[in-house]
């Protein structure tokens, strides 16, 4: 999962690199000080040498924040500069120098406010939390000025309106241009006053609205006790006359629990309904206030899709192919309910996930604990460092943070070196729990990467978080066969990160459009999920016996269990989201169209007085973008099965994918990465047919049990 704060014209935009740059910047040299990447994943950091020696850094070793006022000297450092390059692109005759300039102002704001949307929900102390928070705002405020300031935009128009000028930028300025330009008119900024006015009012009320529906995503339900059977109160939080629901338990083995939850935690709130129909009448106001017909149309520019009709094609051609396979997984799951529950074998919509797990157990021996010893979080950093280095020429090696440097003493850093070029970037690992720490899986850009005026490259830094469990006396962390799969899941985002070379900060690693953004990170779970690969590095951290083929084959046969099913519910969620930012007014309420969506669409009954809309909590960043994991998955699907099926550590298949996909970032369209890496231009069938494909057996796992 990707976590990119958005400022509008000059926020965090997602985005990489480009080929042939890294051949003309100095290679970084090796340090000493490096230790192998296995070893110091597999030890306790030493905190206490962190408070006897060296001086205090600060936070990523950013000077002014060893303290939490220090990000108030660090926001102010960083307004002052935007005042004086402000004044900088509004002077200078337009040409390249006016895009540079662009970019090195969305980059002063960005190194704060990045650094800061991290710090405000991981640091484990409040003072620094509130400081980033602050720092946040105050960059957000500038961010509003910028947006609407008309002699910065008229800078940037004089540029774009002159074709001779336009014409002489190369491909990757030219692309950098047009997107600053994009976010500007977003703003109205092109509008008369009153209109302009009216579109920076509705970005405001627009990032309220988002900011209150989330919330109102995760709040708990309650019930009266005694509506609910006794004998499943204690499967719930108990508070006085009440019975508190805060969340699905969609794992829970008895139905009535799964029933329970699902009717309660999903039953309307007026208050959150309002905001949902706001938020969705807001952004498609706004949408046609700055020349869209919908909030779709204005969301999927850029994009892999175009445009909201190819979307829906792709939905609709995927949901038709798998109908059939989809009735076979609701058969079986009736069938398993039936075996089980003989009085009441109806599939209901808070049954697959229980289910499936059920079958999955019954057919295939995959309890985590039979494979958590072979991981280590030691051996798989080790296996990544291997595929890494055999695919590409990188090598992932540990530093020891200065004092003050990290904000948890068991966050590691990583220092990411290529063979030839050199140092490449950092990687801050943050893979523990602890207390307050949110529990998601993400990959944060701190610092993106850029061409300095100096000819220096600004080095990227990026934080990966997991929610891991700690080593105990007797045994390393050990890693269950999901956890490892993410851990590679987010290694694919960082690389994204690292690898390569853009000139533009602005379109910097991830820095690119949503529905290209997943395509590394999936891509890295099929190689965690290749026997070749996880031959590399999984031992058993006692006996150093290796993982068993026959356990790798048996995991793989089982994720395919249910999973047109689960890849049906996604089509659902991505058509609903489609259909909520697609033609205002709504033809019916968001309810009434969930009903009709999910009967279509997934195929088990809608239940009356539920509105799972209201938990859909993508529906604030990936508004009319939902589909974007499907279509990246069939992307990462066709590069795997071309490029490197036959051979998972082919190095001229992996120098071909850095070339073509990951050394652009948002810098070059993103289906023209594709088409480079593909050597062929997918249509809407290829991608529907790579994911079909994806559910069937693999003929090697067979192979594998045979050998």
């Amino acid at each position: 999962m990707l976590c990119t704060g958005r400022l509008g014209g000059f926020g965090a935009r997602a985005v990489a690199l480009r080929p042939g740059l890294g051949a003309g910047i100095r290679a970084r040299r090796v340090s000493t000080s490096w230790s192998p990447v296995g070893a110091a994943f597999n030890v306790k950091p030493q905190g206490s040498r962190w408070d006897l020696f060296g001086e205090r850094r600060g936070l990523f070793g950013v000077p002014e924040l060893s303290a939490p006022e220090g990000f108030h000297i660090a926001q102010e450092k960083a307004l002052k500069k935007t005042e004086l390059l402000v004044e900088r692109a509004c002077s200078t005759p337009p040409g390249p120098q006016t895009v540079l300039i662009f970019d090195e102002l969305s980059d002063s704001l960005c190194r704060v406010a990045d650094l800061a949307d991290f710090v405000k929900i991981a640091h484990p102390e409040p003072a620094f939390r509130e400081a980033a928070e602050e720092a946040c705002r105050s960059i957000g405020t500038m961010v509003e000025k910028l947006n609407t300031n008309v002699e910065l935009y008229q800078s940037l128009q004089k540029l774009l309106t002159d074709k001779k000028l336009v014409d002489s930028l190369d491909p990757e300025t030219r692309r950098v241009a047009e997107l600053f330009m994009f976010d500007f008119e977003i703003s109205g900024i092109h509008l008369d006053k009153e209109k302009r006015k009216r579109a920076v009012d509705l970005n405001v009320k627009i990032l309220d609205l988002s900011s209150t529906f989330l919330m109102g995503t995760n709040f708990p339900n309650k019930i009266e006790k005694h509506l609910l059977p006794e004998h499943i109160h204690r499967n719930f939080i108990s508070a006085g006359d009440h019975i508190i629901i805060d969340g699905l338990h969609a794992e829970a083995p008895d139905d009535l629990v799964r029933e329970a939850a699902y009717k309660i935690f999903l039953y309307p709130n007026a208050g959150q309904l309002k905001c949902l129909e706001e938020l969705l009448s807001s952004r498609d106001l706004l949408a046609k206030l700055v020349g869209y017909s919908t909030f779709s149309h204005r969301a999927l520019q850029g994009t892999i899709a175009k445009n909201p009709e190819t979307v829906m094609q792709f939905l609709e051609k995927l949901s038709d192919k798998l109908s059939e396979r989809t009735l076979k997984d609701f058969e079986m799951i009736r069938e398993m309910k039936m075996k089980l529950n003989p009085r009441n074998s109806e599939v209901m919509p808070w049954d697959p996930p229980y289910y499936s797990g059920v079958i999955r157990a019954e057919r295939y021996n995959i309890e985590p604990s039979l494979y958590c010893p072979f991981f280590s979080l030691g051996a798989c950093m080790e296996g990544l460092n291997i595929l890494l280095n055999r695919l590409l020429g990188i090598s992932l090696y540990a530093e020891q943070p200065a004092k003050g440097e990290v904000w948890s003493e068991d966050v590691r850093k990583l220092a990411v070196v290529h063979e030839s070029e050199g140092l490449l970037g950092y990687i801050y690992c943050d893979f523990f729990q602890r207390a307050d720490k949110p529990h998601q899986d993400c990959h944060f850009t701190i610092r993106g990467g850029r061409l300095k005026e100096d000819g220096d490259y600004q080095l990227p830094v990026v934080v990966l978080m997991l929610n891991l469990p700690r080593s105990s006396k007797s045994s390393p962390t050990l890693l269950t066969p999901g956890m490892m799969e993410n851990l590679f899941h987010e290694m694919g985002h960082a690389m994204h990160s690292m690898l390569g070379r853009t000139r533009y900060q602005h379109v910097t690693g991830t820095r690119c459009p949503t529905d290209f953004a997943e395509v590394p990170s999936i891509l890295m779970e099929y190689f965690a999920n290749d026997y070749r690969v996880v031959n590399q590095f999984a031992r058993h951290y006692q006996t150093g016996q290796p993982l068993p083929k026959n356990m790798v084959s048996r995991l793989c046969e089982s994720k395919k269990v249910c999973a047109a099913a689960d890849m049906q519910l996604q089509v659902f969620y991505a058509t609903l989201d489609q259909i909520y930012h697609g033609k205002h007014p709504l033809r019916n309420s968001t309810t009434d169209i969930l009903k009709e969506t999910q009967e279509k669409f997934y195929g088990l009954p809608y239940v009356p007085n539920t509105a799972w809309q209201l938990r859909f909590s993508h529906l604030v960043g990936y508004g009319a973008k939902y589909y974007s994991y499907l279509m990246s998955r069939a992307v990462a699907c066709m590069v795997w099965k071309e490029c490197f099926l036959q051979d998972p550590f082919n190095r001229a298949a992996g120098e071909r994918y850095r070339r073509e996909m990951l050394a652009h970032g948002g810098g070059r369209e993103p289906m023209l990465m594709v088409e480079g890496m593909l050597q062929k231009c997918p249509s809407v069938d290829d991608f529907v047919s790579a994911l079909i494909s994806d559910l069937d057996l693999d003929f090697e796992t067979f192979l594998m049990d045979s050998e």
